[in-house]
């Protein structure tokens, strides 16, 4: 496959890097979001309590319900966005999209507990 590596984004200080909590997450439920043909909601396991998560993946994937049961990475430190009438509580830690590549999850190479960090 081509592609060409975007440059790097300005450096920022390491500190400012700790304030983002990555967390890893099971995928529980997908669902499609009335009167989008772009987003669906997650209902994602993060050991303490669960999210609900809207992200934009319908057209990235032929079935999106087959991220079910999946762990990925989210950042769970944003402050909650309303999206289609539905408060998001996270944003998926995805690989691809800002470079027009169909995105993949990030996920651990092994099972790990629902709220582990990342970093």
């Amino acid at each position: 496959m081509a592609f060409a590596v975007a440059p790097t984004k300005p450096v920022v200080p390491f500190d400012l890097l700790e304030k983002i909590d990555v967390r890893v997450g099971t995928i529980e439920l997908v669902e499609d979001v009335k009167g989008s043909d772009r987003m669906v909601k997650l209902t994602v396991d993060f050991g303490d309590r669960k999210r609900t998560v809207l992200v934009g993946m319908k057209k990235e994937r032929a079935n999106p319900k087959e991220v079910e049961g999946k762990q990925a990475l989210f950042v769970v430190n944003l402050e909650p966005r309303k999206i289609m009438s539905v408060d998001s509580e996270a944003m998926l830690f995805d690989i691809g999209y800002p470079d027009g590549i169909t995105p993949v999850l990030a996920t651990p190479e092994k099972p790990v507990p629902n709220g582990a960090r990342a970093g």
